[in-house]
């Protein structure tokens, strides 16, 4: 491998210089809002600004949950005034967080819809969230399309 190849790699943070793990925290700070600029965060965290902008871009945080719990379903819908309202409550109920949601034009008096939701298989198995869909009216037909 050359210098010059990136390659992602997963570490333990109990390894990584006390740098990284300020960084990270400082980024966490900016994307929640708990820290107005980049400046204030680095001030929070105790380091300089450019640490900070060395490494930001090149260090995540990875969270294993946020992927393996996501499940992508395709559902066609009667064309009718609240069928996707419902659904939405429907995933709410189901407690999932919605991810995405792509409707598509109604064609011959139906809509297909692809909905990515995270779900928590402890309070919801992939084939009970199917099958509540499934009972929501409007809904003509449940396929789950990617996920566990």
């Amino acid at each position: 491998m050359s210098a010059k190849e990136d390659k992602l790699v997963i570490v333990s943070s109990g390894v990584l210089p006390e740098i990284i793990l300020k960084v990270l925290t400082a980024k966490g700070m900016r994307a929640r809002g708990e820290a107005a600029t980049s400046a204030e965060a680095c001030r929070a965290v105790g380091i300089s600004r450019s640490a900070y902008y060395k490494y930001k871009d090149c260090v995540f945080n990875y969270e294993e949950q946020l992927t393996n719990n996501i499940l992508s379903v395709y559902l066609i819908l009667r064309d009718e005034k609240g069928v996707l309202s419902s659904i939405i409550s429907k995933l709410y109920e189901l407690n999932t967080n919605i991810l995405t949601i792509n409707q598509n034009i109604p064609v011959d008096s139906v809509a297909t819809v692809t909905v990515s939701v995270r779900f928590d298989h402890e309070l919801v198995s992939a084939q009970q969230l199917k099958t509540e869909l499934g009972r929501v009216k409007g809904v003509v037909d449940v396929k789950l399309i990617s996920g566990e």
